[in-house]
């Protein structure tokens, strides 16, 4: 069973999201107003305290629960259909989908990310384990496609991939990768191989980091509010397309990151420079998020999941060293996730508000690209 798009299968789409789908889903975000107060929330966690004194991020799947999963792989494998057809019916896990409904509380409303350890990868191989983690996506919220061509798992391995541009994608690379959010609302990483040095997974809490901007520059906070363009990197046949970085509502920071895209856009003549309290802005946000205090390193082991929020976390990756046997080398796969909205009246309203601005800012940059080619 290969997890990728394949035309000659017929497929029911509306089990997954596609890349367009997924990424609209993410970023229209109910807003209300700024926050000019710091945010007292579980997600506003602080590096330093997780790693000395708060363990309970981290939880391991007990043998009952991989005996469960495995019926479930084969009762899956039995059915044989294409993999954008399934459903969690088809994959039933009747005691460990209510733990996956816990962490998938802890994600959206709780702390912002859970890593679950003891995954049978070495035991099940590559392939069970590909069908494992969607299925797990499956039951966790609706997986979505990694791109336009509709791949389902992204593969975190160092091939030094140039894209059809000539661009090569960071991912996959041995390279340090930047602080960032992934356009969908969870991101989930499991993890096949570690490298032989480095390659650590290191998150932030962005709900953590603009606090102490409202500490050190409440003056910059409202440059947060207002649209930055993000480099598409040819995706969608867009060259960029603008995202309000942070909204506001009910409690709730949700935040949009991506510096490295915040930055290549201005490649492009037609863009203008940044403004100076744009500048200063991304400047400080990224010392905030370098600072060792707010952010945490995870050394995932093979078998390790790791689940993010994109809305209150951002997450890099250190540089690495691999192994020199192609079988040994550094290999993640990546899910995206879209969670349902579970939300009153108006907030579902400043939801739509928000997303119909979206798809008009997006519209107008299609048109414009359409015209200068």
């Amino acid at each position: 069973m290969q997890l990728e798009h394949n035309p000659s299968k017929k497929t029911d789409t509306r089990n997954y999201r596609s890349v367009t789908s997924q990424t609209l889903h993410y970023l229209s975000r109910p807003h209300s107003d700024v926050c000019l107060t710091p945010i007292n929330s579980e997600a506003a966690w602080l590096g330093k305290d997780l790693v000395v004194r708060d363990q309970s991020w981290c939880v391991s799947f007990t043998n009952e629960d991989i005996l469960e999963i495995e019926q479930a792989l084969d009762n899956v494998k039995a059915l044989g259909k294409a993999t954008g057809s399934l459903s969690k019916e088809d994959f039933p896990l009747p005691t460990v989908s209510k733990k996956i409904a816990v962490w998938r509380n802890n994600i959206q409303n709780g702390r912002g990310f859970q890593v679950l350890q003891g995954v049978p990868v070495e035991k099940w191989g590559r392939e069970t384990s590909e069908i494992f983690f969607w299925c797990f996506g499956l039951h966790l919220g609706i997986p979505g496609a990694q791109n336009d061509q509709g791949d389902l798992l992204g593969h975190i391995i160092d091939i030094t991939a140039p894209t059809e541009t000539g661009e090569v994608r960071l991912y996959k690379t041995n390279a340090n990768i930047e602080y960032h959010c992934d356009a969908a609302d969870v991101v989930g990483l499991l993890c096949l191989n570690k490298a032989k040095e480095g390659g650590k997974s290191r998150i932030v809490s962005s709900v953590a980091i603009y606090n102490e901007i409202l500490k050190r520059r409440p003056d910059l906070i409202e440059v947060l509010y207002k649209p930055m363009l993000v480099d598409t990197h040819g995706e969608g046949n867009i060259n960029y397309f603008p995202v309000v970085p942070c909204k506001f509502h009910e409690g709730k920071l949700r935040t949009f990151y991506h510096n490295d895209y915040f930055h290549s856009v201005r490649r492009y003549k037609e863009v203008p420079e940044f403004t100076a309290q744009e500048r200063e802005l991304l400047e400080l946000y990224q010392e905030i998020a370098s600072d060792p205090d707010f952010y945490m390193d995870m050394d995932l082991q093979p078998g390790d999941i790791q689940l993010l929020s994109n809305h209150t976390n951002l997450h890099a990756r250190t540089d690495y060293i691999d192994h020199e046997d192609e079988s040994k080398k550094r290999h993640l796969l990546r899910l995206w996730t879209s969670l349902p909205h579970e939300e009153n009246f108006n907030t579902g309203f400043l939801r739509t508000v928000d997303k119909v601005k979206l798809v008009s800012g997006i519209i107008k940059e299609k048109i414009k690209h359409k015209f200068k080619t």
